[in-house]
């Protein structure tokens, strides 16, 4: 299995979730800022609809502000039919996009941490091998996440995964199953319910 094919089975199970869903819950609040889970979902067709270019547009309207640029794009897309999203999602399963310098590890990541943002609020169990999450985790501490994925600084505590052989940083310890410390990288709130230790404290300051 490559990195692409593992990026093909998220978006293919987040088509599974939303094909499930009623009219009522595509409206329910994600995790990721202030997006519905249809507002998410058009967050994720984004990129098999806009180019290099295109995005560049969107950003000098938005005056220059990426995460601006980023929701209008990504509410523009989610006012298309349902049918239509998990459509898109199905057919460009095994599209090859990465934003620039990031490679492919940046739409791995997104694709996992996006199908918690849906999952989570929805109440859907996700029943998968917390292996999945090793080379996002190793992503999401690299100077290459600090663009769109986490902060300039990363938290001053250490992680410590309890599903998986892996821990990253210094300082106070914060421990969990992987797909949380994941969610805590990319300042989701809703993961410190699911970590616990002595940095839980330094970590809830860090995400504001």
């Amino acid at each position: 299995m490559t990195i692409w094919d593992d990026i093909a089975t998220e978006r293919l199970g987040i088509a599974e979730v939303l094909e499930g869903l009623t009219e009522a819950q595509w409206q329910t609040p994600s995790l990721c800022g202030k997006w519905t889970v249809r507002e998410l979902a058009g967050h994720l067709v984004v990129p098999f609809h806009t180019s290099i270019p295109n995005f560049a547009v969107a950003m000098v309207k938005a005056r220059g502000s990426f995460h601006r640029a980023n929701d209008s794009l990504a509410r523009a897309q989610s006012r298309r039919p349902t049918a239509d999203l998990i459509a898109d999602l199905r057919a460009n399963a095994n599209h090859h996009f990465t934003p620039p310098r990031q490679g492919p590890l940046a739409p791995l990541t997104d694709a996992l941490v996006h199908g918690q943002d849906l999952r989570i609020p929805l109440g859907i169990n996700d029943p998968r091998d917390p292996d999945k999450w090793q080379q996002s985790l190793d992503f999401l501490v690299t100077p290459a996440a600090r663009a769109g994925f986490t902060r300039a600084e990363l938290p001053p505590v250490e992680f410590v995964a309890t599903d998986l052989d892996w821990h990253f940083g210094e300082g106070p310890q914060v421990s969990g199953p992987a797909y949380a410390i994941a969610l805590a990288l990319t300042t989701r709130a809703a993961s410190l319910e699911r970590l616990s230790g002595t940095g839980i404290d330094d970590l809830t300051r860090w995400m504001g």
